[in-house]
C-alpha cells in the first residue's frame, strides 16, 4: 500500500494533468515516468472515491491515502496470521513450487491474511536475516558445490617421522546443505575424481549440475564464458549423467555455498582434529566420517531441522540414480599415428587400423585398457601393457600385401635408407628383419634417418657401419655413437673369421625385399 508522500504527490499530479490539462493517459504516463496502466488505476480509484479536481483543501495527504486505498472491511492488520516463513523457504526448494502457489495455499487457510505483494515483501525481509548460504535459492537435486579447504591436516609417518599435509575435499548440496568431506594426499586429477565418485556414492545419487571452483585439476583453462574442462572430468560427469559448470572467475556468489561449507568444515571438523595425531590417511578419513555424521545432524539455528533431515526430505528424492558400476578412472591424451600405424602410450606401442596413419587420435587410458578414438568413434582397444619399447599389434590393423596403394612398405623404407648410405640400408634391413612384423621397426628406422639431418649422411653411414660391426641395432645405439664421435674413430682389430655370413632359414636377407 502506498504510504509515502512522494506517491501522494504523484497521484495529485496525475489528477491535475488529467482534469486541468486534459492530457491523454499515455502523455501523463510519460510526464510522470509511470506506466500507463498505473495512470488509469489512479484515475479509476479517484472516481470510485468521489474525488474531484481541484482536491478540496480539507483533504490532506493522509486522508487522500485513506480514500484511495481503504483497508478491506472487517480487517484488523494487527490480527493477520503470520505465515510460517521457515516452511515457505523450504517449500520453495522443491521443483516447480512458486511463491504465488504458497501464497494461494496460505490465503485458503487464512482469507483475511496478507495480499500477495505484502506476502512477498515480508518473506524477502525474513530471508534477508538469514546467512548468505541460507539465502541462496537452490532447487532440490539441482547443484552440488565442490572445492578444497585452505586448511590441511598433517599425517605423520610412524617409522620415519616425515609429515605429509593431507588436502581436504568438501562437497555441499545446494538445497539442503548436506555435506561430504574426504582427505587425500593431493589435489591432483586422480584424487579429485576419486573424491567426486565417493561423494556421489555417499549421497546415493547425482545432481543436475556440479559447480567446482576453477581448480586446475578439473578446469584446464579458466574462462568466464567457456571454461575448458579436463577431458577426464568431463568423462566422469557423462558417466553419472551430470553437467560441470565451473564458478565464474571473480564471481564469489557462484561458489558462496561451498565456501560457507568449507568454513563450516574447518570450524567444526578440522579445528577439532588440531590436537590429534594421524599416522595414515585411512585413520584420518575414519575420524572425519565420525565428525561428519555429527555435523550433518547438528540442528540449524534459524531453520527447523538439520542437514540430514532436509537432505532426506528435499534433496535425496530429487537426485538422479547412480549407474550400476562406479566410474573407472581414466586419463585422456592425444596421439598421432606413426607410419608404422602404432601410437605410443607410456613408451609402449599399440596398433590402430593402418588407414589412420598420420591422423591424430584421442586415447582413453585406464589401469587395464587402452581405447583409441577417431572423431568420437572407437577404432581400437588393447589390454594395457607395462613393457616399454614393445609392441602390441593386431593382425586386423595391418595392411594386406596385395593392396598396392599402401604408401609405407618395408621396400620403400629400405630404398629410402639407401639414399643415406649403404650401411644405413643394411642396418635398416637388419632392424626390419628382427621384428615379428617389419612395420614394428618403422619408427626406429625413421628416427635413425632423422639423425642424418643433424650429423650428416656421411657420419650417419659411418655410425651404422660401426653399429653393424658391434652388433647394435637400435636408435639409441646410433645416437650414442654419433653423440660421442665414435663414428670418427677406428674400430678395434677383430678376427674376421668370427663374422662369417650365417645361413639360416629364419634369416630373410636383403633379397627378401626385392
Amino acid at each position: 500500500m502506498p504510504n509515502e508522500r512522494l506517491t501522494m504527490r504523484k497521484i495529485k499530479e496525475v489528477l491535475r494533468l488529467k482534469y486541468e490539462n486534459a492530457l491523454s493517459d499515455s502523455k501523463i504516463a510519460n510526464s510522470c515516468c509511470i506506466a500507463r496502466s498505473t495512470v488509469a488505476d489512479y484515475i479509476s480509484k479517484a472516481k470510485r472515491a468521489g474525488i474531484t479536481w481541484p482536491i478540496p483543501e480539507s483533504i490532506d495527504e493522509t486522508e487522500l491515502e485513506r480514500l484511495l486505498f481503504p483497508l478491506p472491511a472487517h480487517t484488523d492488520p494487527h490480527q493477520r496470521v503470520e505465515p510460517d516463513w521457515s516452511y515457505v523457504h523450504q517449500e520453495l526448494k522443491h521443483p516447480d513450487v512458486t511463491k504465488i502457489l504458497l501464497w494461494q495455499e496460505y490465503k485458503e487457510k487464512h482469507p483475511e491474511g496478507y495480499q500477495y505483494t505484502r506476502f512477498c515483501q515480508l518473506y524477502n525481509k525474513w530471508v534477508g536475516k538469514l546467512s548468505l548460504v541460507m539465502r541462496q535459492d537452490h532447487k532440490a537435486g539441482e547443484k552440488l558445490f565442490v572445492d578444497y579447504c585452505g586448511t590441511t591436516v598433517p599425517i605423520t609417518d610412524r617409522y620415519r617421522g616425515e609429515i605429509k599435509q593431507a588436502q581436504v575435499f568438501v562437497a555441499v548440496l545446494g538445497a539442503s546443505n548436506y555435506t561430504y568431506v574426504e582427505a587425500s594426499y593431493s589435489q591432483g586429477l586422480h584424487d579429485w575424481i576419486t573424491a567426486h565418485v565417493h561423494a556421489l556414492e555417499y549421497f546415493g545419487g547425482a545432481t543436475e549440475v556440479i559447480v567446482p571452483d576453477n581448480l586446475r585439476s578439473g578446469v584446464s583453462h579458466a574462462c568466464r564464458y567457456e571454461p575448458d574442462l579436463n577431458p577426464t572430468y568431463r568423462d566422469m560427469a557423462n558417466h553419472y549423467g551430470t553437467t560441470i559448470i565451473p564458478a565464474r572467475v571473480r564471481k564469489p556468489r557462484d561458489k558462496a555455498k561451498v565456501e560457507a561449507g568449507v568454513q563450516l568444515v574447518q570450524r567444526w571438523i578440522l579445528a577439532r582434529l588440531r590436537h590429534e595425531t594421524f599416522f595414515s590417511l585411512t585413520a584420518l578419513n575414519t575420524r572425519i566420517k565420525e565428525l561428519l555424521i555429527w555435523l550433518n545432524n547438528r540442528p540449524f539455528k534459524k531453520l527447523e531441522g538439520s542437514r540430514e533431515s532436509l537432505f532426506n526430505t528435499i534433496d535425496k528424492p530429487a537426485l538422479k540414480p547412480l549407474p550400476i558400476e562406479s566410474y573407472e578412472y581414466a586419463e585422456w591424451k592425444k596421439a598421432r599415428v606413426n607410419v608404422d600405424y602404432h601410437i605410443e602410450v607410456d613408451k609402449h606401442y599399440y596398433s590402430v587400423p593402418y588407414q589412420l596413419v598420420s591422423e591424430q587420435l584421442d586415447v582413453r587410458i585406464t589401469a587395464a585398457t587402452i581405447e583409441c578414438l577417431y572423431k568420437g568413434n572407437r577404432v581400437a582397444s588393447h589390454k594395457r601393457s607395462d613393457e616399454q619399447g614393445k609392441h602390441t599389434t593386431l593382425s586386423d590393423h595391418m595392411p594386406k600385401d596385395h593392396q598396392e596403394y599402401v604408401a609405407w612398405t618395408p621396400q620403400r623404407i629400405v630404398s629410402w635408407a639407401a639414399k643415406s648410405g649403404e650401411h644405413v640400408a643394411l642396418l635398416t634391413e637388419k632392424i626390419l628383419t628382427q621384428r615379428p612384423y617389419p612395420q614394428q621397426g618403422f619408427r626406429s628406422v625413421l628416427g635413425i634417418m632423422r639423425l642424418g639431418k643433424h650429423y650428416g649422411d656421411t657420419r650417419l653411414d659411418a655410425a651404422c657401419k660401426r653399429a653393424l660391426e658391434i652388433g647394435a641395432s637400435s636408435y639409441k645405439s646410433i645416437e650414442s655413437i654419433l653423440k660421442n664421435g665414435l663414428d670418427q674413430k677406428p674400430l678395434p682389430q677383430q678376427d674376421n673369421s668370427l663374422y662369417e655370413p650365417i645361413e639360416h632359414s629364419n634369416i630373410r636377407g636383403s633379397q627378401y625385399y626385392q
